[in-house]
C-alpha cells in the first residue's frame, strides 16, 4: 500500500475526535457529496487523495511574496490600480495564522459546536476599512480567464463566501465582493527557455453565503446519524464504488461451490451499500 495513503486514519481526527474540525474543504465536500463525507468525517476513510500541484503552490507562493512587499509599504498593487479598486492589501498580527493550511482563521459555530476553519490566499483593505477576500487561481487556458462561468468553478465560489462568512464570524466589516487574482499561463511563447510567461486577471465576485448556515445545520444532523447518507448522483466516487462492488461480489459468488440451499446472507453480503 502506498505511504501516501492509507484508507483508515486515528478515530482522533474523525467526528467526536479532539483533532477533528470542520474545514472549508470538508463543508464542500459535503455539498459535493453527502455519502463522501460521511465516510470520511465519521468513517474515517477519506477519498484517495489528488497529487499536489507544485506549480500552482509555487505561483501562490509569489504571489503572497509580492503583495506583502506592498502590503509591509501600505501602498496599492499594480493591479489593483489596474482594475481601479481602492484598497491595499491588509496588514494584520493573525495573517500568518490565517494563511496556513490546517489552521486559517477559525470560529465556533454555537448551534453546532463546530469550530470552522478556512486558510485564505490573501485579504484587502479599503479606504473605509472594509475587508476585501482575495484568493490566488493559476492554471494554462488558451482564452483570457475573464469570468467564472464554469460549473466546476462553483467551488471556487463557495470558497469564496466562506472565507468571508468566517471572516464576519471575527467580527470584521466584509464586503460582498471579493476578488480572484486569475494567472494563466500562456503557450503561445515561441519557447519555453526555462520560464513561463503569465497573463494575470482580476475577476470580481459577489458572494452570498446564506447557503452555510443551513448547510453546517445539515451536517450536524448527517453526523450525528447512524444512517450513511445517499451518494450525490453525480459523484463519480462514488459510481466507482458501486459498480466496482458489483463486479466484485460477481466475481466472489461465481468462485464459491454452487450449493443446493442459498446460504445465508452474511458480512460479505455487500451489495446494499453499493
Amino acid at each position: 500500500m502506498s505511504s501516501y495513503y492509507k484508507p483508515d486514519r486515528k478515530a482522533d481526527w474523525n467526528y467526536g475526535g479532539p483533532r477533528w474540525r470542520l474545514s472549508r474543504s470538508k463543508i464542500d465536500l459535503f455539498v459535493e457529496c453527502p455519502r463522501c463525507f460521511y465516510l470520511d468525517n465519521k468513517l474515517g476513510t477519506a477519498r484517495p487523495p489528488g497529487y499536489p500541484f507544485a506549480l500552482n503552490s509555487a505561483v501562490d507562493a509569489l504571489l503572497k511574496k509580492e503583495f506583502d512587499i506592498h502590503r509591509a509599504d501600505k501602498t496599492a498593487h499594480p493591479l489593483m490600480e489596474q482594475y481601479g479598486i481602492h484598497a491595499i492589501p491588509f496588514a494584520h498580527s493573525k495573517l500568518d495564522i490565517w494563511r496556513e493550511n490546517f489552521k486559517g482563521i477559525e470560529c465556533t459555530h454555537k448551534k453546532t459546536g463546530f469550530t470552522i476553519s478556512g486558510a485564505v490566499d490573501d485579504v484587502w483593505v479599503t479606504p473605509e476599512e472594509e475587508l476585501l477576500v482575495v484568493d490566488y487561481k493559476s492554471t494554462s487556458k488558451d482564452e483570457k480567464i475573464e469570468e467564472l462561468n464554469k460549473d466546476w468553478q462553483d467551488g471556487y465560489k463557495r470558497q469564496m463566501e466562506v472565507y468571508q462568512w468566517l471572516l464576519r464570524q471575527n467580527g470584521f466589516r466584509v464586503s460582498d465582493t471579493g476578488y480572484f487574482v486569475y494567472a494563466n499561463a500562456s503557450k503561445d511563447e515561441k519557447a519555453f527557455d526555462g520560464k513561463l510567461i503569465f497573463e494575470v486577471t482580476l475577476i470580481p465576485y459577489t458572494g452570498d453565503g446564506s447557503w452555510i448556515e443551513p448547510t453546517l445545520l445539515r451536517i450536524k444532523e448527517c453526523l450525528d446519524s447512524e444512517n450513511i447518507p445517499d451518494a450525490h448522483p453525480e459523484c463519480d466516487y462514488c459510481t466507482y464504488r458501486k459498480y466496482a462492488g458489483k463486479k466484485l461480489q460477481e466475481r466472489y459468488s461465481a468462485a464459491q461451490p454452487k450449493l443446493d440451499v442459498p446460504p445465508q446472507s452474511s458480512a460479505t453480503d455487500t451489495g446494499s451499500l453499493f
